[in-house]
């Protein structure tokens, strides 16, 4: 062998030697070694992820961080925004963040963990302005308080019609707040949980907002990894199962509500 064409191939042996990381990445490893990446999103989603400054917390952070522990893996949180996040997984740059299989954009690009919580989606409404909520149709005619941006596929036509207006709001107390300010909403849309959150920090919406029982949506919130992690899901399911059983996962969604 010529001896620049064995100082050639030494020097890549030792620079293949300095990253392992990526390497194992490059090479479709199907675990993860000692560290999980999650995303939290620069604000969170409380209560199912709570960022507020260096304090994390939250149904799905928690839950995380137990399974994390039990499969010794060091939790590693990443404020990534939502736009991004699906791109830097499937690159490796990122390990795990929570999603619904129906929220996802090609949701066949990725792995899915077992349902961690349930999302669903409900109507709130000022105590003084109740009606009865059973399908979209009962929204016709109605003036609703909703996030910038939010959409759904079967209320889609009822808003694009002019049938049921839609008022756009940013954050999710802004949601309840702007509904009880002013007469001239009839309701909010918003996450049960969410909006249950908010109330019990905002304890003067306690009394004046009441929810209904029929469900505009009901989606499992799990986690989403890349295809590659099929060991890492497997163990991270398992584990899930014994917090289910044990209560734990009852525990913990009970101190957020």
């Amino acid at each position: 062998m010529p001896a620049n064409l064995a100082t050639a191939l030494l020097s890549s042996l030792l620079l293949l030697a300095t990253l392992p990381s990526q390497v194992s990445a490059s090479t479709g490893n199907d675990d993860l070694q000692d560290t999980i990446r999650f995303n939290v999103s620069p604000n969170g989603y409380p209560p199912y992820l709570i960022v507020e400054d260096d304090h994390l917390g939250g149904i799905v952070w928690d839950v995380m961080s137990r399974i994390s522990e039990r499969l010794q893996l060091t939790l590693e949180p990443l404020k990534v925004p939502r736009k991004r996040v699906d791109e830097l997984i499937l690159n490796g740059y990122v390990d795990a963040t929570p999603r619904a299989v129906e929220w996802t954009s090609q949701p066949e690009r990725f792995l899915y963990s077992d349902p961690i919580v349930q999302v669903e989606e409900v109507l709130f409404y000022p105590h003084n302005r109740a009606f009865e909520f059973q399908s979209p149709d009962d929204l016709a005619g109605k003036t609703l308080v909703t996030h910038l941006g939010y959409y759904h596929a079967k209320l889609a036509e009822l808003f694009e019609s002019g049938r049921t207006q839609r008022f756009d709001v940013v954050g999710d107390a802004e949601v309840f707040r702007y509904l009880l300010d002013s007469e001239r909403f009839d309701g909010a849309i918003a996450d049960r949980l969410v909006g249950r959150w908010v109330i019990r920090n905002h304890p003067y919406m306690a009394g004046a907002l009441a929810t209904s029982q029929a469900s505009i949506s009901n989606y499992s919130l799990r986690l989403m990894v890349r295809p590659e992690l099929t060991g890492f899901i497997h163990r991270f399911n398992s584990e899930l199962t014994r917090l289910k059983a044990s209560g734990e996962l009852n525990d913990i969604l009970a101190s957020y509500r």
